[in-house]
Formats: structure tokens, C-alpha cells, sequence
């Protein structure tokens, strides 16, 4: 366990885990009424990725992320008000109420964006570390892909940019196991994503999803790595997700016991509790009042942004071409 994280530390990252969960967790609750348009993937269950890749992070460092990142963007610190927002389509939304559940996005916090086309995040995040090289801001920036993104070619192009430009750019493929409804262990080539790292010319290393504290050092190495221009790394968090590859997904290719396993013996949010109350690190008072914090925090969220505006036509014409100074 990172014992060198302090109190404060330990208390972020759990606030972290914690507002990712409850905030799909109600959005499970509230995409059945019907009131949130479009299509919305859940990332409940892969807390600890996010969370502990995000935590060696700060504002001026980038990350490229999935269709399932409403947690890629709470870890990164974008404001979970206008999140809740932007998922209802409404014009205090990050977005403005444009974008919507796959395409959140905010610049300030270095967060490039969610995607809808997988594996399309790579590419960005390879051009951001770019820019940080060629600004000589020891800056970096963190591409999220799937298991099914692994696949992808411009996964592949983006790797190997990265390293014969020894860029600061850290992959991190997160498996869940499935790519929609399909198995990785039918379609992904190797036992372990991280393998392919030796094709590109740079370390690899799986984790275990379920534990902080193990993907916090993995990433801690990677960043640092990074930082000093020793290029870019390849990280596989093996983990799983709570919920369909979107809401609505009768999930028919799962066994009906896997996730209630996975949520009674392995989840995240009970570990990091378990492990950092038993070590003395951390009160469980201190704890539950981040519980009874986060989820009123997301109440309000909820109703404010049920009642916000909605963008009007106008807003049509706005933000369609960007004006550079």
C-alpha cells in the first residue's frame, strides 16, 4: 500500500471513488425516467483507475477519454454540476448542453474530451504530448482505451508515435472484459493487453483495477517516467463495470452472479475502506461523512439540472468554428 500518501490524500482519493460512484449510480436511478437523451455508459466499478491515475495529474496535464468517461472527468476535477448538466442537454452544461454524456470536455482541466469512436482518444492524447514536449513543460497527457480500443489501429499508430518520438504520453487500457458484449478473452491475441508494449519499444505493466493502490503506483512510475523524457508507457488495468456496455443493455452475455461478486468481494470503494481503516490511516467517521457529502452534493446536482435552461436555437450557430487570438 502507497503509505506515502498523507491524509489528505487518501481522504481525495476516496471523495473521488465515491462522487464517481454515486453520480452513475443515480444516473442509473435517473436515465429510466426518460428525461436524459441519448446514450449513457456507466463507469461504476473502475473508480480506482481513474482515481488513481488522475491523483499524480494536475490541470496542465492532458487526458484523452472513452464514451464511458463521466469518471475520467470527475477525477480530472471537471465540475460535477456542469456534468450532470450537460448529460440532462442543458445550456450550463460544460458543453453547453452540446456535447451530452459521450462528448463532455474541458479544456481548463485538460480534460480533451469523451469519444464516441473508439480508440479515437490515442491520437489526441499523442499530439498533446507533443505539445508539451515542444513547449519544454514537463506536461503529459494520458490516453483511455477499452479492451475492444486495444484493437484499434490508431491505438497501434499513436503507440508507435509515441515512442519514436519518445513522447510523454502514458496508454492506459482498461479492461473490463468486454467490449459491448463481447468477451477480451475471445478477442484480444494475448493474455495481457500490456504485452504489446515490447512492440512499440516501451514498458508495460497490468494491475489490478479493483486496488488503488497498486494502479496509483503503476501510473506514479509511468508519470514520473515521463516527466524526466524517458517516453511514454503502456498500462493495463484489468477491472470490471457494474453495468452494461450502455444503459439499457440487457447484459444476456454475463453470468447472472458475476457482478454481485465482483460488487460483494472485489470492489474498489470496500477495499481502499477496509485497508486504509485497518492500517489506522483513515477514520471510518471520516469516510462515511464523505458518503453523506458526495450524495448530497449530487442531489443538488440532479435538481439543478432539471430545472436549468435548455440551449435555444441560437445556440445552434454559436461554437461551431474556433477563433485563435
Amino acid at each position: 500500500m502507497s503509505t506515502h500518501l498523507s491524509a489528505d490524500q487518501l481522504l481525495h482519493a476516496y471523495r473521488v471513488m465515491r462522487t464517481i460512484r454515486a453520480f452513475e449510480e443515480r444516473l442509473h436511478v435517473e436515465f429510466a425516467t426518460g428525461e436524459i437523451p441519448g446514450f449513457v455508459h456507466l463507469y461504476a466499478g473502475e473508480e480506482a483507475s481513474a482515481a488513481g491515475v488522475m491523483a499524480h495529474l494536475t490541470d496542465e496535464d492532458c487526458i484523452a477519454s472513452t464514451h464511458r468517461g463521466h469518471g475520467h472527468c470527475i477525477a480530472k476535477g471537471v465540475d460535477v454540476h456542469g456534468m450532470m448538466a450537460e448529460i440532462y442537454g442543458k445550456k450550463t452544461g460544460v458543453c453547453q448542453g452540446k456535447g451530452g454524456s459521450m462528448h463532455i470536455a474541458d479544456l481548463e482541466k485538460g480534460m480533451l474530451g469523451a469519444n464516441g469512436i473508439v480508440g479515437a482518444g490515442a491520437p489526441l492524447a499523442a499530439g498533446a504530448a507533443l505539445a508539451a514536449k515542444l513547449k519544454g513543460s514537463r506536461g503529459v497527457a494520458v490516453a483511455f482505451f477499452g479492451d475492444g480500443g486495444s484493437n484499434e489501429g490508431a491505438v497501434f499508430e499513436a503507440m508507435n508515435l509515441a515512442s519514436v518520438w519518445n513522447l510523454p504520453c502514458i496508454f492506459v487500457a482498461e479492461n473490463n472484459g468486454y467490449a459491448e458484449a463481447t468477451a477480451s478473452n475471445w478477442s484480444v491475441a494475448c493474455d495481457h493487453i500490456a504485452d504489446r508494449a515490447a512492440g512499440f519499444g516501451m514498458p508495460g505493466v497490468t494491475v489490478d483495477g479493483f486496488d488503488f493502490f497498486a494502479v496509483h503506483e503503476a501510473a506514479g512510475a509511468a508519470i514520473e517516467r515521463a516527466r524526466a523524457g524517458e517516453g511514454p508507457s503502456l498500462i493495463e488495468v484489468k477491472l470490471t463495470r457494474y453495468y452494461g456496455h450502455f444503459e439499457g443493455d440487457a447484459q444476456t452475455y454475463r453470468d447472472p452472479d458475476e457482478v454481485k461478486h465482483y460488487r460483494e468481494q472485489r470492489d474498489c470503494l470496500m477495499q481502499f475502506r477496509e485497508r486504509t481503516t485497518r492500517a489506522g490511516l483513515l477514520d471510518a467517521a471520516q469516510l462515511d461523512r464523505i458518503d453523506s457529502e458526495v450524495e448530497a452534493q449530487i442531489d443538488d446536482a440532479v435538481r439543478c439540472a432539471k430545472t436549468d435552461p435548455k440551449p435555444q436555437p441560437a445556440d445552434l450557430l454559436t461554437d461551431v468554428y474556433v477563433t485563435y487570438p
